[in-house]
């Protein structure tokens, strides 16, 4: 059996790490963010982010750099995208999430957002694991979509060894067999994780499922199962969206979804177990 390295930098030692997020603290405070999948005009976009802050969202999603499957689909704004993106935050007053997929990118990412994203294409881009190591923003790391358990906190350990301590991770689906589904969201992979990390936990529902109708389920769920907070996909017009369209929560539903996540927070820490009664080990 071929030695699995030791994780030094992210050993759970009973204490937990709080990264900040605009007036959040990721691990403290439950936290959902929420957007289009791509940042793809201002108007929309403006639009979507106001309606957003009205339902009480903590933080702005959007992308601006896109990785496609095909080189002809739609491949998003760039820096435009990411004025956008400002221009959303200075707006509303909530942080903002975007990806980064080119180490020489991440400046620029930086200059714009307030925490970079590695989407699940590049949990394993090792120069850019090792960029964003040497930034002081935070960084949601996503798992690899075919990734283990331990190759996913072993990339989160480049970060930290790079000296940024301000990683989130982010379980957004594996593939399977499965085929009812665009991923499988492995929610048991979050109090594994969270077992052997002191690093905060989101689940995206959106990438997980691939189906607007199963969100919602997968999002209460993931409450259930000890997440820190949900990624969530939100269009006015789904129908009219540039990219990921079938996943997209309508804008419309949103308020409603984000009071059952609410009120699913509140009832699982309602009951969560005294700290003097006895564990599982």
């Amino acid at each position: 059996m071929a030695h699995e390295p030791e994780r030094v930098l992210l050993k759970n030692t009973g204490l937990r790490t709080f990264v900040p997020f605009g007036a959040r603290k990721l691990g403290k405070d439950f936290v959902v963010v929420a957007g289009p999948c791509s940042v793809e005009d201002a108007s929309s976009y403006l639009e979507t982010a106001r309606a957003l802050r009205a339902a009480g969202v903590d933080g702005l999603r959007g992308g601006v750099f896109k990785p496609r499957t095909s080189p002809y689909d739609f491949q998003g704004l760039g820096r435009e995208g990411l004025k956008i993106l400002a221009a959303a935050r200075e707006e509303t007053g909530l942080p903002v999430v975007t990806e980064i997929m080119d180490p020489r990118d991440v400046d620029l990412g930086c200059e714009y957002a307030d925490m970079i994203q590695i989407g699940s294409r590049n949990m394993q881009n090792f120069p850019l694991l090792k960029e964003v190591g040497g930034i002081r923003k935070p960084v949601l790391l996503k798992r690899g979509m075919q990734a283990t358990l331990a190759e996913w906190l072993n990339a989160a350990e480049y970060i930290l060894a790079g000296g940024n301590g301000q990683v989130v991770l982010c379980e957004r689906g594996i593939r399977t067999f499965e085929s009812s589904t665009r991923f499988s969201l492995d929610l048991s992979i979050v109090p594994a994780a969270r077992e052997l990390t002191h690093l905060p936990l989101i689940v995206d529902p959106s990438h997980g499922t691939g189906r607007a109708s199963l969100v919602e389920p997968m999002c209460l769920a993931a409450v259930a199962a000890g997440a820190n907070g949900l990624l969530i996909e939100v269009h006015p017009r789904p129908a009219e969206a540039l990219t990921d369209r079938l996943q997209q929560v309508p804008l419309n539903c949103f308020p409603r979804l984000i009071d059952r996540i609410r009120r699913t927070v509140a009832l699982v820490e309602s009951f969560a177990q005294d700290p003097a009664e006895p564990r599982l080990p």
